[in-house]
């Protein structure tokens, strides 16, 4: 019985705090300004509340409740404009003080008003600070010429409380501004590091297309006086290279778009709250994850449109390499299963680099890709031939990450391993070790 009454609480209780939550600040402190002002009426708490001059207390009048009514009901902007609502309260405090006015429960507004200054002041807190103080000296004269009893230590032991309360908030101000600098920065950090996945793709993308476009031209204009039969092989090879590179170019300028998009809420958010946004159906390296549509393992490719690329695309790397008249044989190892996009990604960029550098500087040199699927692991190794005496000479990647070195990162990220140099017999060789376990079905 027990438990079912707790079951049925807890939604009863979740949707008027969710609501609460999603009220304006100025509702909020409009409710708390009311709330006050009406336990000023409740008897037993009546006369709680600060109080300083012990004066000879004065009957109740119209000015007594206005001065009442002074200290707590500018509390609804205490968030909106804090000074201004400092100011107010605290001179009908101090004028209800010097007057002799019993003790109210509106005078707990001075507290709230102090503590709302502290916190939301943006513009001359020292200032405000200084002359917060420059009255309490002016209402201590004040009371101390009206006859009031206490003495110096006594009115400095009063203002203790209120200098507390007023450095509290100040303290809550600058743990929400730390943390909005924080998430800010990790904000702007996450944004680039996400440009910079995002120029490798592209780098790869081009340098590869690119690349074998120019090589598929070059072999066409040689065909038109050799072999103008198959001249015609060629210029759709060159049509294809350039159909794949286009679909890869406006999936990734999609992904950078809606990675924009994603940083602009992100840096927007960031003070003085912010949530990382998460977009439906992007994964880490912004791919799209839909579940069964995402890979067949069977076809070997991407569904939906074959926008990005995965791992089963590696004959594809192979095939048009081949239409490039660079010599490929391809070999793949083990039994094929679901990995994470990372991994898969990761798997066809160095199988393009290398093809890529193969044709670029080693045109004509016989290529062989091997793919290894192991249970926690993929191995990668890309050989191309070349004379021991002439070995094949790559060219690093440019500054910035990218090619090889671009990859390598890439790779160790995953926590991999990407070695590529020339071999001894001739020739240059990529070897690459990705960790990955197979996606549950």
């Amino acid at each position: 019985m027990m438990s079912q009454q707790a079951s049925w609480s807890l939604p009863l209780l979740h949707v008027p705090v969710v609501w609460w939550r999603e009220r304006s600040a100025f509702l909020k402190d409009g409710v708390l300004a009311l709330t006050l002002t009406l336990l000023t009426a409740v008897p037993t708490l009546s006369h709680l509340g600060a109080q300083i001059g012990d004066l000879p207390e004065r009957p109740a009048s119209p000015l007594g409740a206005g001065l009442v009514l002074a200290q707590a009901l500018p509390l609804a902007v205490r968030r909106r404009w804090p000074a201004a609502c400092l100011a107010v309260v605290a001179g009908a405090f101090a004028v209800h003080q010097a007057l002799g006015f019993a003790t109210t429960f509106a005078s707990m507004g001075l507290y709230l008003a102090l503590y709302s200054a502290g916190a939301h002041q943006v513009r001359f807190r020292r200032g405000a600070a200084v002359v917060a103080s420059s009255g309490y000296v002016v209402l201590a004269v004040v009371l101390d010429r009206f006859g009031s009893p206490q003495s110096v230590p006594d009115y400095l032991a009063f203002y203790v409380a209120p200098a507390a309360v007023w450095l509290m908030g100040s303290t809550v101000r600058g743990r929400r501004a730390e943390e909005a600098n924080r998430r800010r920065t990790a904000a702007e950090a996450a944004t680039a590091a996400e440009r910079a996945r995002i120029a490798r793709e592209l780098h790869d993308v081009v340098t590869h297309h690119v690349t074998a476009m120019v090589i598929q031209a070059d072999a066409a204009q040689f065909l038109l006086t050799s072999a103008p039969d198959r001249v015609g092989q060629g210029l759709t090879a060159v049509s294809d290279t350039g159909r794949r590179a286009l679909t890869e170019l406006r999936y990734l300028l999609g992904v950078l778009e809606a990675t924009g998009d994603s940083a602009s809420e992100d840096l927007a958010r960031a003070d003085p709250a912010r949530q990382e946004p998460k977009r439906e159906g992007l994964d880490r390296e912004g791919l799209e994850r839909e579940g069964p549509e995402r890979e067949d393992p069977h076809r070997g490719g991407m569904d939906r449109g074959d926008r990005a690329p995965a791992l089963g695309r590696v004959a594809d790397l192979v095939e048009q390499g081949r239409r490039s008249g660079q010599p490929v044989d391809f070999d793949e190892q083990g039994e094929r299963r679901p990995r994470s996009v990372d991994v898969e990604l990761a798997s066809y960029r160095v199988v393009q680099e290398a093809l890529t550098n193969a044709m670029k500087y080693a045109a004509g040199q016989p290529t062989r890709v091997l793919l290894r699927h192991g249970e926690e692991h993929i191995e990668l190794e890309v050989t191309t031939d070349g004379p021991p005496a002439a070995p094949v000479t790559w060219k690093p990647g440019p500054a910035g990450g990218r090619g090889l070195a671009g990859l390598r990162a890439r790779v160790r990220m995953l926590g991999g391993e990407l070695e590529a140099g020339p071999r001894p017999e001739g020739g240059f060789e990529v070897r690459a070790t990705i960790p990955s376990e197979p996606l549950q079905e």
